[in-house]
């Protein structure tokens, strides 16, 4: 019998234990079936994932998704609108939000704000960008702007919740666990699904652990916070007195034992318990060899601009994400919390702008020179925009309209894809949904997005829910 199989009952061992004799037997029948459905029961080995063979050609192999967290302005990094500055402190006119939802702004008076800063042309391709991000300009040609973003949600955590799940309903997987779910791992010594965070001085909102909570499936697919400052992974050393032998021999007892419970239940988390616990054994050489930057060149540290390796902020983050590239994770999640700009814009935006504008580039030329960048797919922005009318000295939320950047794995570079009216106010070109981008972002990874699914309550759970469509004109 295989003491990891939590439906693999014998016929012997459950009648034993059952009061209804062949009733058992023929719930053990069903038992096997729902494992051979749904494997996240199965063994829990190395997770190879769900799906055996891709749908589409791969294009890419692991998503670093630069989270924005607090809906950073459009008007101020990727969507140029002349008109609107021409506009600036005029009245907004009332053509455009006549019946429309707003966030705080609902029955105020409004006026236009224009860009308080300049936009040039970059690049061969010539992409309009922001004079606040100097260095991701550099990197216009590799990059694929979409300016023609619309979400559903307008406050801040549903909002991210509907950009990481797909859906506002507590319990959805998260792009990282459905990815790790369907694709597994590169790695067998640090988890496939990380999240790091960091925070500016102004705009800061909390981030919910839901937002890498793997939700309907096994809680071996959730995201895994490490910590930014200090240890990454509280208490990852053993005890003193305590050697690595008696510690694997710890290990493989409580291994035994889940195994023994493994065999009377059916709970795929005595799987996770399993798996885990091996996967914590492991990280304990793993993960100080990952965060040890002794081995990166003065040359690498100031191209992210990091002062002190491990010291929290964004610029180490964003070295750190590479390092994980390297060795195999599949989904790396850096938010920034720094964008929630209802007041002193032009103050948070530029210290938000000078945090993350080196370390951002800094990645894409880093993972392109290491011949990383080819099959890895990027992912900057937020949750949504923010509203070309003003509010006091910032803007408010706004979800018909904002930018997001993408580059590598598989993505066109040097393209600008979508536009919004002549104020920005609302997409009105090739416009692109949230199901939109994470059905484009699996056909990249390889994953046909209608069919990665699990079953819950009896229905077909997704990512893109019912809707989503790749926009097959932004990939290569």
């Amino acid at each position: 019998m295989n003491p990891f199989n939590p439906t693999s009952l014998s016929r012997r061992s459950f009648l034993h234990q059952s009061a209804y004799g062949f009733g058992g037997l023929a719930l053990s029948s069903l038992l096997r079936e729902a494992n051979a459905a749904n494997p996240a029961l199965g063994k829990p080995d190395h997770w190879k994932g769900v799906l055996k063979q891709a749908h589409y050609p791969v294009k890419a192999k692991r998503v670093i998704f630069l989270c924005m967290a607090g809906g950073p302005s459009q008007f101020e990094t990727f969507d140029w609108k002349p008109d609107l500055k021409a506009l600036h402190d005029k009245p907004f006119p009332e053509s455009f939000t006549k019946g429309q939802q707003l966030a705080q702004l609902q029955g105020a008076e409004l006026k236009a704000r224009g860009a308080f800063t300049n936009f040039q042309k970059h690049g061969q391709s010539g992409i309009e960008i922001s004079d606040l991000f100097p260095e991701i300009a550099k990197q216009a040609d590799r990059l694929c702007v979409i300016r023609s973003m619309q979400t559903e949600q307008i406050n801040h955590d549903t909002a991210h919740a509907f950009m990481n799940t797909g859906s506002i309903i507590k319990g959805r997987p998260s792009m990282g666990s459905w990815l790790q779910y369907g694709l597994g791992s590169e790695t067998e010594d640090l988890p496939g699904f990380i999240v790091l965070t960091s925070a500016g001085k102004y705009g800061q909102q909390p981030i919910s652990a839901r937002q890498w909570s793997s939700g309907v499936l096994p809680s071996r697919f959730q995201g895994i916070q490490f910590q930014s400052k200090g240890d990454a992974v509280h208490y990852i050393g053993n005890p003193e007195g305590v050697c690595q032998s008696t510690q694997r021999q710890v290990v493989e007892e409580i291994q035994r034992l889940n195994g023994y419970l493994a065999e009377e239940q059916n709970d795929p988390e005595i799987a996770t318990r399993i798996a885990q616990y091996e996967m914590a054994f492991k990280m304990q050489t793993s993960v100080p060899e990952l965060t040890d930057f002794k081995d990166e060149s003065q040359a690498t540290l100031d191209l992210y601009g990091v002062k002190e390796p491990g010291d929290g902020s964004f610029a180490s983050n964003c070295l750190l994400a590479r390092r994980l590239a390297e060795r195999g994770v599949r989904m790396i999640q850096l938010y920034h919390r720094a964008w929630d700009h209802h007041g002193q814009i032009e103050e948070g935006m530029k210290d938000g702008a000078a945090t993350v504008d080196r370390p951002s580039a800094a990645l894409i030329e880093d993972l392109a020179q290491r011949g990383l960048l080819e099959d890895t797919l990027i992912l900057w922005g937020g949750e949504f925009g923010r509203t070309p009318m003003g509010q006091g000295s910032g803007r408010d939320h706004h979800i018909l309209s904002f930018s997001v950047f993408m580059a590598g794995g598989g993505i066109k570079p040097g393209m600008t894809w979508g536009a919004t009216d002549e104020l920005g106010y609302r997409a009105v070109e090739n416009v692109v949904s949230v199901h939109d981008l994470h059905a484009t972002m699996l056909a990249l990874l390889g994953i046909d997005h209608h069919r990665l699914t699990t079953k819950f309550q009896g229905l077909d759970v997704r990512l893109t829910g019912i809707a989503g469509k790749a926009v097959k004109e932004i990939m290569a």
